[in-house]
């Protein structure tokens, strides 16, 4: 806010809303496991919580993606415009489907796991479109873009991170030495600190400067994201005395 511009230059807004929402999930999720403790009302509530700003971090990472690191053949396409709406909507499909795997988990639990897979799996492949089409087109062109290395990096931890959640290794090979909850959780810090400086690098060979979203725009879908999360936290909190007891 007090960088080049300031709070009116829109160059900034979708690198904050990115910013804040890699600050926010690692937070909810430390307070999960600290807080997941107390009673069951109390973990499943506080996992709730965990989803909804795991949802919001793959908004964010839209909202960069959208701003600096689209290909420029594409930036004014139908798809363009229709990328941040999108991403707005699957964050309600991903906190609604992850939240609502907490109800399946006794009765259904690898059902439970799948869905709860998919539920951040889908927004990540769909946010990451645009840096698809980049890996090809460099690999196509042999480019010497300096940020890519560091966009591999980044997908080498995301696909890390959903391997070790959906497999548990490699704690199923060494029950009692490893934990594989904490491998995910430094693969997936090791990913987003990876991709927060590919956009960063992005940002400053001036990619950035193809199109960018108002202040409105991005404050707008952070606001409607937000407002959908706490929806389904409230719906599916009122619901915990249906769930199945272990």
């Amino acid at each position: 806010l007090q960088g080049p511009g300031g709070r009116e230059d829109p160059h900034s807004w979708p690198l904050l809303a990115y910013l804040l929402t890699c600050c926010i999930y690692p937070l909810a999720s430390s307070c999960a496991h600290t807080f997941s403790t107390m009673s069951t009302r109390a973990r499943h509530i506080c996992y709730f919580w965990d989803y909804a700003a795991l949802s919001m971090y793959s908004l964010g990472s839209a909202l960069a993606y959208s701003a600096y690191i689209f290909p420029a053949e594409w930036v004014g396409s139908t798809f363009h415009h229709l990328y941040v709406p999108v991403a707005v909507l699957n964050t309600g499909l991903s906190t609604s489907l992850s939240c609502y795997s907490r109800f399946l988990e006794v009765e259904q639990p690898l059902f439970s796991k799948a869905s709860r897979t998919l539920a951040f799996a889908y927004p990540y492949l769909f946010d990451s479109i645009p840096l698809f089409y980049r890996f090809y087109r460099c690999a196509a062109e042999s480019c010497t873009d300096a940020a890519i290395l560091l966009h591999y990096k980044h997908t080498l931890c995301a696909f890390l991170t959903c391997f070790i959640f959906a497999s548990h290794l490699p704690e199923r090979l060494a029950p009692g030495h490893w934990h594989s909850h904490q491998v995910f959780h430094v693969c997936g810090i090791l990913g987003t600190h990876f991709q927060m400086e590919a956009i960063m690098m992005d940002m400053a060979q001036g990619q950035h400067q193809l199109l960018l979203p108002t202040s409105f725009q991005t404050l707008g879908s952070m606001g409607t994201s937000l407002a959908i999360s706490l929806v389904v936290i409230g719906l599916c909190s009122s619901s915990l005395p249906f769930i199945p007891e272990p």
